[in-house]
């Protein structure tokens, strides 16, 4: 497991596998969701596309993240 004191780079944080939750939504579709980047979620029509659309979202969360000079929570396990 990389330590946070190895991260220094956005590729580093690129690089992780961080766990995706994946709903059926009660109104049709499905959601997507990064527990560990909180408000990182994605809804789409068919599973492909939600979860094409969560890989965009993580690497938007953690560009903007990184950016800001936050900090960026290691994928749980």
């Amino acid at each position: 497991m990389i330590n946070a004191v190895e991260l220094r780079t956005l590729a580093d944080y690129l690089s992780l596998n961080y766990p995706i939750v994946l709903h059926v939504d009660p109104d049709g579709g499905y959601v997507a969701e990064i527990k560990d980047l909180p408000g990182c979620l994605t809804q789409w029509e068919t599973i492909e596309e939600t979860l094409k659309n969560i890989n965009e979202a993580r690497e938007l969360w953690l560009e903007t993240v990184f950016k800001l000079g936050k900090s960026i929570p290691l994928p749980s396990d």
